[in-house]
């Protein structure tokens, strides 16, 4: 059996397959943990640890565009590392490599909302055991996993200051996946159309209103996790205040 092929006959991805289901329990209990643990995670994780996670997931995406290109199905309309769960592993791995307050900011608001989106609705093709299989879900659930972490165990929580750096990001970002889009063909970001299968966009209406829908969903969703955050930001404000 070929894992790592593009053939995907043995490798058909279901959603809400029990493989599925295994993922999102796995999801589910790391992040419980994070939060159950997190006092003893601050001495047993190490920087150490940390750098290895980042040079895993470096080493997940470097073998990820390998097996695209080999298999002949890299192409610049798709492949580039521009989604924004791409930037999010990006920022992912330069958090753990410089832990800078600027990158987890930057970060925060992607992985918690954009993240666990991908997970519950991924768009896949390839199941378990599939490489393909392992490297979606490993890359997404460390972004979140590794927020989370930051968060609860670092204490890096976000502030109203965090949501507006996020929106003006993801906004000059976007005219540059326009042009990329145009010029390539792309449907980076879904900003052409909508995925070809299932996912939380088709319930934010049609091409290409649903491009706004998600827009002011994401500022809102964006401000009520601020808010969410805001008294556990002051209260761990108040505490190193006082050590």
């Amino acid at each position: 059996m070929n894992w790592f092929g593009k053939d995907n006959k043995l490798f058909n991805f279901d959603m809400f397959s029990l493989s599925h289901f295994v993922i999102l329990s796995i999801f589910i209990l790391g992040a419980i943990a994070i939060y159950l643990i997190r006092e003893k995670l601050i001495s047993e994780i190490s920087r150490r640890t940390e750098i290895t996670v980042a040079i895993s997931l470096i080493l997940f995406e470097i073998g990820y565009h390998i097996w695209m290109y080999v298999n002949g199905i890299w192409k610049i309309s798709r492949s580039m590392p521009l989604e924004l769960c791409n930037i999010g592993l990006i920022l992912c791995v330069i958090l753990l490599l410089t832990r800078k307050k600027i990158v987890f900011e930057l970060l925060f608001f992607i992985a918690i909302l954009g993240a666990p989106q991908a997970i519950f609705a991924p768009a896949l093709t390839f199941d378990f055991p599939h490489f393909r299989f392992f490297h979606f879900f490993y890359a997404h659930m460390m972004i979140v996993w590794v927020t989370l972490y930051f968060t609860w165990v670092r204490g890096y929580y976000p502030t109203f200051r965090t949501a507006i750096k996020m929106i003006i990001f993801i906004n000059l970002l976007l005219p540059v996946i326009l042009f990329i889009n145009k010029e390539a063909d792309g449907n980076y970001w879904f900003l052409r159309h909508k995925p070809a299968g299932p996912s939380l966009l088709d319930l934010l209406g049609p091409y290409p209103w649903y491009i706004f829908t998600l827009e002011g969903l994401l500022i809102v969703l964006s401000l009520i996790t601020w808010l969410i955050f805001r008294n556990r930001e002051k209260k761990y404000e108040e505490s190193s205040h006082n050590q």
